[in-house]
């Protein structure tokens, strides 16, 4: 990793219920492990508060990172949408975190990276000032867990809540996560259909403790 600071920030992009399901939110066949029912959770909830953040973020990017299997959901769909969000998507830098070393994406303008993690992030964060992971729950829970997140006081992480509770599903934060400390950028914001926007970003060292009696 570069000794220097980072010059560009890491934004995570997640939308999550409100016990912390992070799990296939676009459609049913999104991701279906471990029996997931839930599938396409968001779309009763249209909001659209969520709607112009979310395009206010995808026209501030200038580099997309995903793990592999959002990034195949991604380049099976954007490429044929001639909408704004397909066009921008098409057109920016985009790294894939895979192990897999024959990956030959034919996405124009993605490059794998995986082999050295700590370094290729550096160098994304050298390369652009902001580089947005949206989704890729299993990548984001190895930026947390490595730190990696937060490596830059101006990395970011977002969440929009939704008002429901599945009872099952991959979580942000699951048992044994990272222990962190995260401090918040700006007043929550709710939008129509109930949907929450936090944004947080994060603070050295691990939380402390102490006691609430007088």
């Amino acid at each position: 990793m570069s000794e220097h600071s980072p010059a560009g920030r890491i934004i995570i992009d997640l939308f999550m219920t409100l016990d912390g399901v992070a799990q296939a939110p676009g459609g049913p066949d999104e991701d279906r492990s471990d029996g997931f029912r839930f599938g396409g959770w968001q779309a009763p909830h249209d909001d659209e508060l969520v709607g112009r953040s979310v395009m206010a973020g995808i026209r501030s990017m200038d580099a997309l990172l995903l793990g592999r299997r959002t990034y195949d959901i991604f380049a099976g769909y954007w490429p044929q949408q001639d909408v704004e969000i397909g066009r921008t998507f098409t057109a920016l830098p985009k790294y894939v975190a895979t192990r897999d070393a024959g990956f030959a994406p034919d996405w124009a303008g993605t490059t794998r990276i995986g082999a050295s993690l700590a370094d290729e992030l550096a160098a994304v964060r050298d390369r652009h000032r902001e580089t947005h992971v949206i989704g890729s729950l299993d990548f984001v829970q190895t930026l947390l867990a490595e730190r990696l997140w937060g490596a830059s006081s101006a990395d970011e992480l977002r969440l929009w809540m939704y008002p429901i509770v599945l009872g099952s599903g991959t979580r942000v934060f699951p048992s044994g996560a990272a222990p962190a400390n995260l401090r918040l950028l700006e007043p929550a914001r709710s939008g129509g259909a109930g949907a929450v926007q936090l944004r947080y970003g994060p603070l050295p060292g691990e939380p402390g403790t102490g006691t609430m009696e007088p």
